[in-house]
Formats: structure tokens, sequence, C-alpha cells
């Protein structure tokens, strides 16, 4: 195909898709939306992360007891509101894609480059996030490793393309959209980011629940009207779980090993919290749960106050059988391993015979099913 056919054919769809409420104004006010929406986004990602995954040094605190349900909500309820900025922005400046020539300099060509990044970034953060939190996975990849790395290219041009493009915004930033129709195609937009939030917020906002039709999870729909997103059944533990030789062991750097029946862990001192149970779906349930407290336990077997624990399940070897558990989580007086859930033991489906539940962390986190506490 030769040249002068292409451009022909890049004028003839650059005119098809014109329209009298696109403008520069209008494209600098949704991109102003979308760049606060994405920023959000990115730090509330990177807490996530970093709270699933911390690096060595990073101690995250235990207080207060709803950050993690707070952001994780935010991240997941505000991405949700996020898609139709994205296509309302998408939407707005596509005319530009069919601009001749395509690429006019070097210089034009690595900003084209960086344009794509963001646009291809997004796309894939806002698609496959969608798809995770509806537990939909199409792809070969890690979604965590994929999301994380992806944030940062997506979001790295996206400085870029506000740095190269500041001028134009810091025109329109203050400036009222004039035109009648294109405010209203501003309000529309608005409105349908704010009905993506109300309709989904429910999940994590219990006075919006009856609201939350597009929430992955209904909060009030589970054993013990509690959601879950692993059953006993498919972590593989029904069997073992009910076994009348389960002993709670805790172990490793202590003066004296503790092995503990169910029923001598039901005679021990016995605390009651309340604290949220808080997915990376971003969904929220606050309840009831009764056990020991951790650090009791710890203390009583002779761990030091710096020590790093490590909790395993009963579960078969996976990502979240063991979960690290660092000193201000396991001495907060609010972290229990939790034998009763709203005043009742806990079902199978909730970690029975014992679970770990402590504040600010991710629900993968609050493992299920235990048998050992590992004290390093």
């Amino acid at each position: 195909m030769s040249r002068r056919v292409i451009a022909t054919l890049g004028r003839s769809l650059s005119g098809r898709f014109t329209s009298r409420l696109r403008s520069e104004r209008v494209a600098a006010k949704l991109g102003i939306w979308l760049g606060i929406s994405f920023t959000v986004a990115f730090a509330t990602g990177l807490f996530s992360h970093f709270t699933q995954h911390p690096p060595a040094w990073l101690m995250w605190p235990s207080r207060p007891v709803n950050l993690y349900r707070v952001t994780q909500g935010l991240h997941v309820i505000g991405g949700i509101a996020t898609v139709p900025l994205l296509l309302a922005k998408l939407w707005a400046v596509y005319p530009k894609l069919w601009q001749w020539p395509p690429l006019r300099s070097a210089g034009h060509a690595v900003e084209r480059l960086f344009v794509l990044l963001l646009v291809a970034g997004s796309l894939f953060q806002l698609v496959t996030g969608l798809m995770n939190i509806a537990y939909t996975y199409l792809w070969p990849f890690g979604f965590i490793q994929a999301h994380y790395w992806t944030a940062f290219i997506a979001y790295g041009a996206l400085v870029i393309h506000v740095v190269n493009e500041w001028a134009k915004v810091r025109q329109h930033l203050w400036t009222r959209v004039e035109d009648a129709d294109r405010r209203r195609f501003l309000h529309t937009v608005a409105a349908a980011s704010g009905l993506a939030a109300l309709v989904t917020a429910g999940e994590a906002v219990t006075p919006l629940e009856r609201l939350a039709v597009l929430a992955p999870r209904d909060p009030d729909v589970g054993p013990q009207g509690v959601p879950v997103n692993r059953s006993a059944v498919a972590a593989g533990v029904t069997t073992v779980i009910r076994d009348p030789a389960y002993r709670l062991v805790v172990t490793g750097a202590v003066r004296t090993e503790l092995s503990l029946s169910y029923a001598e862990l039901t005679r021990l001192p016995q605390h009651t919290v309340r604290l949220p149970i808080s997915c990376v779906e971003g969904w929220s349930v606050e309840c009831e749960w009764s056990g020991v407290r951790l650090r009791d336990l710890v203390g009583q077997a002779g761990g030091g106050p710096d020590a790093f624990l490590t909790v395993e399940s009963l579960e078969r070897p996976g990502y979240y059988a063991t979960s690290e558990v660092r000193p201000p989580h396991w001495n907060d007086p609010l972290t229990l391993l939790a034998l009763k859930l709203n005043g009742r033991p806990l079902d199978p489906d909730h970690g029975y015979p014992v679970r770990l539940i402590a504040p600010n962390r991710p629900g993968v986190m609050q493992t299920k099913w235990v048998a050992r506490v590992r004290v390093a």
C-alpha cells in the first residue's frame, strides 16, 4: 500500500470520527480527572502490594485497623469508576491517532511511543483488574506481577505525558467549558463515574450494600454471613481439619515449644475483638472474632518481642498457605488466633479450627486452618 493511499485513508478515518463535542479543553478536563484517578489508584495499589509483599526493612503498622480496608476499597471502587473516564478520554483524543504524517520527527516518535504505552498500559490495568475481581483468568501470566509492573509503566508514561502537555493543561486547568453541549458531555461522564462507584461501594461501605449491584461479592452472602474466596474444599483440608489428633504447635526460637489441642485452646483466656476481613478484591466486612491473643501464646512459649512469626496452614503448599506476621502486628492485642466468628465456632470455610485475624492486613494474609506458628 503506497504512502499516498495510507495518507488518504488516515485523513478519511480522521474525518469520519469528528464531533463538535471534542475540543482541547474537553480533552484537558478529562485528562486532569483521569490523572487524579490514576494517581489514587497507583498510590493505593502500591500500598496493597507492599502490605502483601513487604521488603525486609519495612514494618507496616497495625493501626489504624481499617487502613487497608479503606485503601483497598478505594483502589478497586476507584478503578471501576475510572472506566467511564478512560473511555471518554480515548474518545476525545481518538482523531489524533489518525493524524498524518504519524511520525513527524524523532521527538514526535518518542512522544507517541509514551502515549502508546499510556493507552495500552491503562487498558491492560483496567481490563485485567476487572477480570481479577471477577475471578476470571484468561491469561498464562501471573496477575499480581503483571499488574504491579505494568502500573509503573502506565503511570510513568502518564507523568511524562503530563509534563509534555503541561502548557496545554495549565491553560485549561481553571477555565470553564463555555459550550453547553460540551459541558453536558463532561457532566454525563462525571455522573457515569459516580454511578459506577455508587453501585460498587456497598461491598465495603455497609450503608450502601443494597446498591452494590456491580460488586464482585455480596458482603452478607457466605458461611456465617461472611463471604469467602477460598473454601475448605478448594484448599483440600476438609478431612484433616476434623482429625482428633489436631495440634496447634508454637515452635522455633522459643524456650518451650507448645503443642495444644483444640480443646486446650478453648480453655485458654479468650478475647473478643471487632475487626474487618478485607479482601484484595475490594470487599470488606467487619466481624466479631473470639480467640487467643497471638502475643500471649508467643509469650507463653518464651519468644522475644522482636521475633518474626510465620503462621502455617493445614492447606497444601500454596501461595498463601503461610504468612509472615511481623512485630507490630503480633504484639498488637487485637491480633488473635481466632476460634469463633460472630459468637459461633468457625465454619470450615472460615478456617476451622483456628485462623489468624489481625488489624490492617489483607484477607489473603489472615491465614486459615492454622497448624503451626514458627518463631524466628
